[in-house]
């Protein structure tokens, strides 16, 4: 019982020296001629991770960002995630740190997000290599958003969806018929996997274990979600690897028009298989989850914002009206879209898919009255801009109205900003636009009010959205 206690009063010592010594090294620091942000290293060890990311509502800046800006100031100092962090809900910051991602503030995510991702990834890789593996992606992208097979295939898949819809039951969990939808897009479009295909339900399975990593506790145990991550990727990167190998062995490699992902990055001669199969990986994930948040955060907004609905429902009108009966749409079709645009702007602003980004500083750098230092992580926060009061009228309020103005592009990164702009917004857009057209043209709905989108860290809808129905008529498509 003696050795017991004298174990208990060493551990609790050294904590106490530890937690001392911590304290004296800050305040070294803070009495250097490098002027830190007020700010507060929270407790030894865990610093303030679990008050950062403790849950709330995607459309606020939650408790700790309010009470932390409140107290320090809009850039303030903090332990999170393992090291010392400057986190930032300047917008004048947020905007340098993205214009100057490649010199002074390199990306620099959490260790445990590495063995999720793989090395290779498009969120982890710098330099030249990031270059190589973005140009092909936009190359990609480019030469297809208004390739007729493309566009074809998304309203197809669309109503499919849509179709599918039990009309007895006139509810539907809209979140998870967001994310089907867009993994088939993804899947036809980057490794040419029809929806009814056995390997599509491999694919999915496997995938939905790979997401739920992204917001686990890194414990590589089996039974863990972090466990399953990691085994789901191991299985993911087979399957793909697998399709290459099938590819090659019939030759068929060239990319040709209506073609997918996978035959492009094949005929690049510089990317190796491992980088293949990551970009594959990277772009199943930024297609399947980005942009069913997306659509899913559009039908939360306009479920309050009749407004904005009307209005986007006379847009669609409109289109149709010049359509023959059974015509799909088409690229000009699309750029008609221009509402639609500011409802989807407007969804990314007040719903902050992206709430925060990882960067780590090369160098000291000086911005306006003090210093952030060389080797310190830093979180520029793109949902502090999007909900300033000092940037936008009623930030809170859903309002793509708001968009008519051409200023307000200037003061939000709805799609994030310099080097790292998301290589495939155009494609989310093109999908998000030719879902809306067919959802608001064939009917209402209603939202539950216990069910808003948190920031878990990144966006969740716990109760799956659940919309309860009411048809217009027949929708369009539905005997094709």
């Amino acid at each position: 019982m003696v050795e017991l206690l004298a174990i208990i009063l060493t551990f609790f010592s050294g904590l106490l020296a530890i937690a001392y010594l911590l304290k004296y090294l800050n305040k070294n620091k803070q009495d250097s001629p490098h002027k830190l942000p007020h700010g507060s290293m929270g407790w030894p060890f865990a610093g303030e991770t679990l008050g950062f990311l403790k849950p709330h509502r995607s459309n606020s800046l939650g408790s700790f960002l309010q009470e932390h800006s409140s107290r320090y100031g809009k850039v303030f100092k903090s332990h999170l995630f393992g090291s010392p962090t400057i986190v930032s809900c300047d917008f004048e910051l947020n905007m340098y740190v993205l214009q100057n991602e490649g010199k002074l503030f390199p990306v620099e995510y959490p260790k445990v997000m590495h063995n999720i991702l793989g090395k290779f990834s498009l969120l982890l890789v710098k330099g030249d290599l990031h270059r190589k593996l973005r140009n092909t992606v936009i190359n990609f992208v480019s030469a297809t958003k208004h390739e007729s097979n493309f566009l074809h295939c998304v309203e197809m898949l669309a109503l499919s969806r849509i179709n599918s819809w039990d009309p007895i039951s006139k509810q539907v969990a809209f979140y998870e018929e967001a994310k089907r939808f867009t993994i088939n897009v993804m899947m036809k479009h980057l490794l040419n996997i029809n929806p009814d295909e056995p390997l599509a339900s491999k694919i999915l399975g496997n995938f939905e274990n790979y997401i739920q990593g992204f917001i686990s506790l890194p414990i590589n145990i089996p039974g863990t979600a972090y466990f399953k991550a990691l085994q789901a990727r191991i299985r993911l990167s087979a399957i793909i690897k697998d399709i290459i190998l099938e590819r090659r062995k019939c030759n068929n490699v060239r990319p040709e028009e209506g073609g997918d992902l996978l035959n492009v990055i094949l005929s690049k001669q510089n990317l190796s298989d491992e980088e293949m199969v990551s970009l594959v990986l990277d772009l199943l994930f930024g297609g399947y989850e980005t942009t069913a948040k997306l659509l899913s955060l559009i039908v939360y907004f306009l479920g309050g914002a009749s407004n904005a609905l009307e209005r986007l429902k006379e847009e669609h009108q409109e289109i149709r009206k010049r359509k023959k009966e059974g015509e799909l749409l088409n690229w000009e079709d699309y750029k008609q879209m221009e509402f639609t645009q500011k409802v989807m702007y407007e969804a990314m602003r007040c719903g902050n898919v992206v709430k925060y980004l990882h960067r780590k500083a090369v160098q000291d750098v000086k911005f306006k009255d003090y210093v952030i230092p060389a080797g310190w992580k830093v979180l520029p926060v793109l949902s502090s801009g999007h909900l300033d009061p000092t940037l936008f009228e009623n930030p809170l309020e859903f309002n793509p109205f708001r968009w008519n103005d051409n200023s307000t592009s200037k003061k939000a990164a709805p799609f994030g900003g310099g080097p790292r702009l998301c290589p495939g917004a155009d494609l989310a857009k093109v999908e998000t636009a030719f879902f809306l057209h067919h959802l608001v043209l064939n009917y209402r709905w209603k939202i539950k009010p216990d069910d808003p989108p948190l920031a878990f860290p990144y966006v969740e809808f716990t109760g799956g959205l659940l919309l309860d129905l009411e048809p217009m008529g027949s929708t369009f498509g539905e005997h094709l």
